[in-house]
């Protein structure tokens, strides 16, 4: 019994080690061929990274081309995906974690929610061209570009803010009722300030994923060359502001890429690789300002 009780254990202990070698070796290797995908695009873009490169637009010529076009075209669809895909994401998961009731029509709801986070973005594309493009006369604009990638993100941030408000523990919820607030003071005072750093982060992933989506844009007509800009959102005249950038045609930094990407000549795949370095920094500063917010709301919550 002695015997067979130490060969289990050194069975164990020799299966931990296993997998812990094993685990260590798929992580270095994901890792290394990170650094080294990364290190081939510094090394072919950091060269074009330039002031110029930002306030070009794109040329036939590859050392006059920038992305001007692109990454302001980038910054409006971002800004509409934003306004739409948040406030009702975060509406939606509250209302079926904190309102909803646990029937089968909760369930049917939250089966497609999840099944629509791992539609392919392409499908999404063909709806929105069907739906916003030829039905609502919408056109192949930074309108119709912004809700179709917030109507992709959407899933994402519905169950984001589902688990960030089901991490909340029920006894803060008991602790307001019982001091005679309502549900919906309940809410707003307490479970949306303790779940907010999980929805920031959740949303600022899911915006990531929606500033490097291609099929999606191409479906509905983004242009792969424009060397204008949108109209101005702010005007000198009142009432200041206007909407007429939302009708403009657009592209975005993706499309940019890939059309330099499929050019022969390999200065325009030096540009490409710039471009792809400034949508890499992009996506890292926005991942990195949802760990930031995060830190920051958390302490606030211990003090």
């Amino acid at each position: 019994m002695h015997a067979s009780g130490s060969w289990r254990r050194w069975r164990a202990r020799m299966m931990d080690l296993v997998f812990l070698v094993g685990g260590a070796l798929i992580l270095f290797g994901a890792l290394g061929v990170l650094f080294l995908l990364a290190g081939n695009l510094i090394a072919d873009g950091l060269g074009r990274i330039a002031p110029g490169f930002f306030t070009s637009f794109p040329s036939r010529h590859p050392e006059r081309a920038g992305i001007k076009s692109a990454l302001v075209g980038s910054v409006l669809v971002m800004l509409v995906t934003i306004c739409t895909a948040l406030p009702i994401g975060v509406a939606a998961g509250l209302y079926l974690e904190e309102y909803a009731r646990r029937n089968w029509l909760t369930t049917i709801i939250e089966v497609n929610i999840a099944n629509l986070a791992g539609v392919p973005s392409i499908v999404w594309g063909l709806m929105a061209l069907g739906l916003f493009v030829y039905q609502f006369h919408l056109g192949r604009s930074i309108l119709t570009a912004g809700l179709t990638l917030g109507l992709l993100v959407l899933p994402i941030v519905i169950v984001a803010t589902r688990e960030s408000v089901r991490a909340v523990p029920q006894t803060i919820r008991e602790a307001s009722y019982a001091c005679g607030a309502s549900r919906w003071q309940t809410v707003i005072h307490h479970v949306l300030p303790y779940s907010l750093s999980g929805i920031l982060t959740g949303a600022i992933i899911a915006v990531s994923r929606a500033l490097g989506e291609t099929a999606p844009l191409v479906t509905i007509g983004a242009l792969t060359y424009i060397a204008f800009l949108p109209p101005s959102p702010v005007t000198a005249s009142p009432p200041f502001v206007s909407f007429e950038w939302l009708h403009s045609e657009f592209t975005v930094l993706p499309i940019q890429i890939f059309n330099w990407v499929s050019r022969p000549d390999t200065r325009f795949h030096r540009n490409a690789a710039a471009a792809s370095l400034v949508l890499l920094a992009l996506t890292l500063l926005m991942n990195g300002t949802a760990i930031a917010l995060r830190y920051r709301l958390r302490r606030g919550l211990q003090w």
